[in-house]
């Protein structure tokens, strides 16, 4: 195992901070960030897509698990830490300087996505990951920090009121769990929130259904959640129709559907 400097040594020497504007919150603890970097199992040789990595916590993590890393950094200030993790691991990690929104990272084959994702764009990544009609997907695995509310949302059962649009994408062809919580004391700085790592594992997916069109459905049920389905749904073609052909009360809500009743909706209306 490579001998490295304490992180928080690497911090104060690059004068880094975490920045509120990127939503940084640096995690200093390795034991916890071991444990982090071991949930989607053995990584020895395999390809993981990092974003966000900051000053390289849990890059440290994935590079002692035998990982090969692709980081995407949009912060300058970190690129100098970063590139000694790389000198100290050669051949084992890439950098790529970009926003993760807008950059591909040009993985080849199949993938592991371990990040612990800065708040102001974590849902849209994971978002961006869980859709589009190609399936199974290009990664293996997401295992990725969230705020706890959040983390929730993703894992959510249908009548709770952490049901909604969130816990659809990600339960329709998937398996989510939390793995494991993570109290704000072990952030610098610490964020006002808990947060945890959501763990997702693609399953298959059901046929004859379109990934927009389940999309376009969740958009209308949830845009108008507190509405009836006869309201909410009204402005999509077909979708009333479709739910008196499946049997499903158009005066129930959104978050009463289970996750298998939106999906037997788009698939009448992907007809």
């Amino acid at each position: 195992m490579t001998d490295l400097p304490p992180l928080r040594d690497v911090i104060n020497r690059h004068g880094l901070f975490a920045s509120k504007a990127l939503g940084q919150n640096f995690l200093f603890d390795e034991q916890l960030l071991d444990r982090i970097a071991a949930i989607p199992g053995k990584l020895k040789g395999q390809q993981v897509l990092e974003v966000g990595p900051g000053p390289g916590g849990l890059t440290r993590a994935l590079l002692r698990a035998g990982a090969q890393v692709t980081a995407i950094e949009m912060d300058r200030r970190c690129l100098p830490a970063l590139a000694e993790l790389a000198e100290a691991f050669p051949g084992q990690l890439r950098v790529i300087e970009g926003d993760a929104t807008k950059i591909a990272h040009g993985i080849e084959g199949p993938f592991h996505v371990v990040a612990n994702l800065p708040y102001n764009v974590g849902t849209m990544l994971f978002t961006g990951w869980l859709s589009g009609q190609d399936w199974p997907p290009q990664w293996a695995s997401l295992t990725l920090m969230f705020q706890l509310e959040v983390a929730q949302r993703i894992v959510a059962e249908a009548g709770s009121d952490a049901f909604g649009r969130l816990a659809v994408l990600a339960q329709w062809r998937s398996h989510a769990k939390i793995a494991m919580k993570v109290h704000r004391s072990a952030f610098t700085p610490p964020p006002k929130v808990m947060s945890a790592v959501v763990h997702v594992t693609p399953s298959d997916m059901p046929a004859g259904v379109s990934a927009r069109m389940l999309e376009r459905v969740t958009e209308a049920a949830f845009g108008q959640r507190r509405k009836m389905l006869r309201q909410s749904l009204k402005g999509l073609p077909g979708a009333l129709d479709a739910l008196d052909q499946l049997g499903i009360d158009p005066q129930r809500r959104a978050e009463t559907l289970s996750v298998s009743e939106f999906v037997e909706i788009a698939r009448v209306l992907s007809l």
